[in-house]
């Protein structure tokens, strides 16, 4: 009981830290930020959003609040030594390496690093640096890195719950230049989620002790424990142009579960183990590169599926709260017939709506490919298109061209967006941004 009184008065003072932490309130407008810049490219591309970026703001901080305290609980028993020091040595790495990439918000990747440069310092013992430079050797000399990187193994678990439970919800449908420079739909799938960590650490010379031990740290927890707030992000990012974004999110949850076990497992081996620490930092940034490859060429080696077939339109997205959602129209889904009708373009589309302006009838074929007949009567404000956005055909003036994002161009807030005006413009430069794993 005295150990839990200790807990929650360490937790209250904890989160009362966490309130004065920068890096908490940073994390949040960064999403907020994102949210936003996804909004504008829904409205660019169809002219409505498709989300809400206060909705999914908010969805991700409450994600993040369960994730944070659920891999609270869980890093208690492992342990981890940390100071102010450490804690703005990590997010300092993290923001560097956002400057060149988004998906570069990652503790897998900055603890690797650091691990990496611990163990170069480490073959020069000699080295007595001058001013701050010495002061950040110091703190890296310091870190544990085997206990990071079983922290940054359990948040990528965490993530691949939220990737499972979320992930699809965060999908922007967007025109993309496929192979040959034919326009095809598809889907970007990318969130982030701000977590605040409640974490224990050794004391030296006060408060309760432990009634159990944790893995990492050994004799340092006889003194006493204490709590300190880390607030972290974790996130995930995706492009998909051959799967729905439940099936993506599906692949990617099970994958983050493999990479997570294995950086587990090679963390604890290197704390029984020191030389096997340098083995787990690389691995921590190889894997997960590799993890990004595989991603990429997974969808090159994949047929697009949200593509028009001979007979009809394919559904690629549904707006919310429109009446082709109320009638139970799913994306990748093909609309065949309306008021009888055989559709071959959305102009055919339109007329068949027109034909009858207060009433219509559709034939609508389903993933397993059967057929199934819906109706609803039309009301005025309804959308053009039954709130239907199709696949995009060759006579669509614009694709958007994804380019690797980084920190300076989400504050910029530059939509790289390409018009495409038929073949006599030849092929538009269009790509696809790095997809990846963050955490």
């Amino acid at each position: 009981m005295e150990t839990l009184k200790q807990l929650l008065m360490y937790g209250i003072e904890a989160g009362i830290q966490l309130l004065t932490q920068p890096f908490y309130y940073i994390s949040i407008l960064f999403v907020m930020l994102f949210y936003r810049r996804q909004v504008l490219v829904e409205r660019k591309l169809f002219h409505v959003k498709l989300h809400s970026w206060g909705i999914q703001t908010w969805r991700t901080f409450l994600g993040g609040v369960l994730a944070g305290i659920a891999v609270s609980i869980v890093v208690a028993f492992l342990g981890i030594s940390l100071s102010l020091e450490a804690i703005l040595c990590i997010w300092v790495t993290s923001l560097i390496l956002m400057l060149f990439h988004i998906r570069y918000l990652c503790f897998a990747y900055s603890i690797g690093l650091l691990g990496i440069l611990q163990f170069v310092l480490g073959w020069f013992p000699n080295w007595q640096p001058d001013g701050w430079i010495s002061h950040v050797t110091t703190t890296i000399l310091s870190l544990d890195i085997p206990a990071l990187l079983a922290l940054s193994a359990v948040l990528h678990f965490a993530e691949a719950m939220l990737v499972r439970l979320q992930g699809s919800g965060f999908a922007t449908p967007l025109f993309l230049e496929g192979k040959r420079g034919r326009l095809v739909g598809g889907y970007h799938m990318q969130s982030f989620w701000p977590l605040p960590l409640f974490l224990l650490v050794p004391a030296v010379g006060g408060g309760s002790v432990l009634p159990w031990t944790p893995f990492f740290g050994g004799d340092a927890w006889s003194g006493g424990f204490t709590m300190m707030a880390l607030p972290v992000v974790i996130g995930f990012g995706e492009m998909t142009q051959s799967m729905l974004p439940q099936e993506k999110a599906g692949i990617t949850a099970k994958r983050l579960v493999f990479y997570a076990a294995t950086v587990l497992a090679l963390s604890l081996l290197a704390e029984w183990w020191t030389p096997l620490m340098i083995v787990a930092a690389l691995s921590a940034l190889l894997l997960h590169e590799g993890l990004v490859w595989y991603s990429r060429y997974e969808e090159q080696q994949r047929s697009p599926i949200f593509v028009h077939p001979i007979r009809g339109l394919r559904v690629l997205a549904v707006l919310p709260d429109s009446p082709a959602s109320e009638l139970g129209i799913l994306a990748g889904e093909t609309i065949l017939k309306v008021n009888g009708k055989l559709i071959h373009s959305k102009e055919q589309l339109h007329g068949a709506l027109r034909q009858n302006s207060a009433f219509c009838k559709l034939e609508v074929q389903n993933h397993q490919g059967e057929s199934k007949f819906l109706q609803r009567a039309i009301y005025a404000g309804d959308h053009h298109q039954l709130g239907a956005i199709v696949a995009p055909d060759p006579r669509d003036g614009i694709a958007v061209g994804l380019k690797p994002v980084s920190l300076l161009t989400l504050l910029a807030n530059k939509l790289h967006l390409r018009s495409k005006r038929g073949s006599s413009e030849g092929k538009t430069p269009g790509g696809s941004e790095d997809a990846g794993f963050h955490s």
